[in-house]
């Protein structure tokens, strides 16, 4: 309750007036009609009915608009009002807090629906209190609830035209300044917003070409596009309720101060002087306890709608950006201090503010040179490292990988680290040097690529963009086989080898010694990807040998050998004939690292055919040496399997053309006939651990190899003018 105002003498024991003024403050309300009561009933079935609604947000919010609804109908009682108060006060003050702790502003889209729900709060009060002040003003200042009488009696300060004055200006602040401020800051950035949409959607659709970012991203993107122009167009038409409800406080009060002062005078027989004082005393108390909340929620909204170029928290971002500048804090130091020596001016308030602004300078200037310090350093160090990027001609992306190997995301820690032995990528380097001195093939280099659409352990190898092998592995555990092909009895998880298919086991780490005791392969996943690999190659070896290899392995031959290239290329073979007599050697996995006997047997062949088939066979013969050392066992013996006389003479029979256009024309069912023998043949002694050599004539070896790789890639295929003199050897079966 406010203290008793000096200027009213206290009322007789009987009510009655004396000098035609009353006492206020020790008037005692009179008892609460059966409509306010009935009122309070409703009220309080209401806020019961919302709690026990409390798991059903929906319900409640339902009940909660048709609550203030009902509250622009019905009369509301005193006690009720000041609960209603205290919640728009503190509901305005939530909103600003919110705002203020927010990341970016659409952290909070539904604030243009929060502000019509808080400015429809507002309003209802208004009206509720409205009601009040003209029923009941005349019995007092309380008559409109205790939280009016106390903002009435705290701005007034027993004089009601300091209290018109205070809420003139703060209504001043609230429509002029504020709430005009953000109106136009949400027309422009709702207007700008709207423009810079296609701009936008373009560069999403462009990153989303170019693989910058996946549909997901983009997708996200474009949800956060609409989101933002939705927002700032709700913005834009909800601070037009900010500046409605300052209007409309505007016109509320003068409504409540005019006809509170006819009711008083004309129908309560009030004096002019105490019906100004009490219904102005009632009026400005309501007009105060409407515009604060209302220039709270307008602050919010405009700090809201300045906050679009600005992310984080507020604090961070406004004091971040004051204290960035060491130079501004330290004017601001020079000029406090300037004005402190100043004569007649307080020294003490601007020498404080002067020593502030000085500890504010000296420390934004420590932090920005160390930050400088290392940014410097970042630069300097990113500029070492920095490889210039160029954007990538259309001409590369025409060009396909001759041998990639794609990844899942479980494997990429393969590259960089293997728990066992080498990394991947230092084993790939020694496979490229392995083959070289095997094949005299360059291996061309292998493109490492993750790809996260394979399953999370699997990888894929490619040869020219062809998928040429797949397989899971288990990057943190161990593959064992055995070699005789026998039962695993490590427990483990039971798989299949994937470059030959062999049944075998991943185990775990601390089963190696073991499996070593028991005679197994051990191997990690690192390596079993280079075995994968090197198969792969060598069965692709005559497809990657291209044209510039061959010319680069024929300009890289020593000294000795250049006239021997000068001689034959290309007076009697083209460079793109050496191509394909080398890939004809890789194809059955010859080795092309002899390329001077290889060009020696070229050109004795060239100058009686331009076949390349039967110059091949003759390279063939002039490497019987080397073939016949790579297909002998441990102990130098040459297991042979000879072809009968009878299919040999089926294939010279079945042989059509002369010359270089000769051509196998064998009947279909002798063909089956003849693979059912060899696989048969070739199977039981595979069995037996034996992997012996085909036998056949020289005129028709090129075409039983050529029906002999279509089953069985793996099986060598020999004539007798291949098998070296000295070789050793041993007739193991006849088809």
């Amino acid at each position: 309750m406010a203290e008793p105002m000096a200027e009213l003498e206290p009322v007789p024991a009987e009510g009655k007036m004396t000098d035609d003024r009353m006492t206020l403050d020790q008037f005692e309300s009179p008892p609460p009609s059966q409509t306010e009561v009935a009122i309070g009933n409703f009220a309080r079935d209401a806020f019961q009915r919302i709690g026990q609604a409390g798991g059903r947000s929906d319900i409640a919010m339902a009940l909660g608009v048709v609550t203030i609804l009902v509250v622009l109908i019905l009369p509301m009682p005193k006690w009720l009002l000041d609960l209603a108060l205290a919640f728009s006060i503190t509901f305005s003050v939530l909103i600003l807090m919110t705002v203020i702790f927010l990341e970016r502003p659409l952290e909070f889209t539904a604030f243009p629906t929060i502000l019509l729900l808080s400015t429809l709060i507002r309003l209802a009060l208004n009206l509720a209190s409205t009601r009040l002040i003209l029923s009941h003003g005349h019995e007092g200042t309380a008559a409109a609830g205790h939280v009016i009488e106390a903002f009435g009696g705290f701005v007034m300060e027993g004089n009601f035209v300091i209290g018109i004055i205070v809420f003139a200006i703060l209504t001043i602040v609230n429509f002029v300044v504020i709430t005009k401020g953000s109106t136009r800051i949400a027309e422009v950035a709702a207007r700008f917003t709207l423009d810079a949409m296609p701009g936008k959607q373009m560069a999403i659709d462009a990153d989303l070409s170019s693989g910058l970012i996946n549909e997901q991203d983009a997708r996200q993107r474009r949800k956060d596009l609409e989101d933002e122009s939705t927002f700032f167009g709700a913005m834009d038409g909800a601070s037009k309720f900010v500046r409605g409800d300052a209007v409309a406080g505007l016109l509320i009060v003068f409504i409540n101060a005019i006809g509170g002062i006819i009711i008083g005078v004309a129908q309560r027989g009030m004096s002019f002087s105490a019906a100004a004082d009490t219904f102005t005393r009632l009026t400005v108390g309501d007009g105060l306890v409407s515009q604060i909340p209302a220039l709270i929620v307008s602050v919010a909204a405009g700090m809201l709608v300045t906050k679009g170029g600005v992310s984080g928290p507020t604090e961070k971002a406004v004091f971040g950006q004051l204290g960035r500048r060491p130079k501004s804090a330290g004017m601001v130091a020079f000029l406090s201090m300037a004005l402190a020596i100043l004569p007649g001016i307080p020294a003490l308030p601007f020498v404080a503010l002067a020593l502030g602004a000085g500890a504010i300078s000296y420390t934004s200037h420590r932090r920005e040179t160390i930050r400088e310090i290392a940014e410097a350093e970042k630069t300097r160090v990113a500029e070492a490292e920095k490889i210039p990027v160029n954007e990538e001609p259309i001409s590369q992306v025409l060009k396909i990988d001759l041998l990639r190997l794609e990844l899942g995301y479980g494997l990429l820690s393969l590259i960089n680290d293997s728990p066992e032995g080498q990394r991947l990528t230092d084993q790939i380097k020694a496979l490229r040097r392995q083959l070289a001195v095997e094949m005299g093939f360059v291996m061309p280099a292998v493109r490492i690529q993750d790809n996260m659409q394979l399953p999370a352990n699997n990888y894929v190898l490619r040869a020219k963009e062809i998928e040429a092998g797949a397989g899971d592995l288990r990057p943190n555990m161990l593959l064992v086989m055995d070699p005789r092909g026998e039962d695993i009895t490590i427990s483990g998880e039971s798989t299949r080898e994937p470059t030959f298919g062999l049944p075998a086991r991943w185990i775990d780490r601390t089963a190696r010694e073991e499996a070593l005791f028991r005679g197994y392969t051990v191997v990690d996943a690192a390596t079993v990807i280079t075995t994968h690999l090197t198969e792969v190659i060598k069965d692709n070896m005559s497809d990657l040998l291209s044209y510039a290899e061959t010319q680069k392995l024929l300009d890289e031959l020593d000294k000795d050998h250049q006239k021997l290239v000068a001689d034959i290329v290309p007076g009697q073979i083209a460079v793109g004939g050496i191509q394909r007599v080398l890939q004809n050697l890789l194809q059955e996995r010859v080795s092309i690292r002899d390329l001077g006997t290889i060009l020696e047997g070229v050109s004795e062949a060239a100058a009686m055919t331009r076949n390349i088939l039967l110059i091949t066979e003759h390279v063939r013969t002039r490497l019987a040496r080397q073939i016949s050392d790579a297909n002998a066992t441990a102990g130098g013996i040459i297991h042979l399997i000879t072809l009968s006389p009878e299919w040999e003479q089926n294939f010279a029979e079945s042989l059509v053309g002369n010359g270089e256009e000769r051509q196998l024309s064998m009947a279909p069912s002798k063909l089956q006939e003849f693979i059912l023998a060899v696989r048969q043949t070739f199977e039981r002694h595979a069995m037996a651990g034996d992997m012996p050599v085909l036998l056949t004539s020289p005129a028709i070896r090129p075409f039983v190899r050529s029906i002999v790789e279509r089953f069985r890639p793996s099986t060598p295929v020999m004539s007798q003018n291949e098998v070296h003199a000295r070789a050793k050897i041993k007739t193991v079966g006849q088809i």
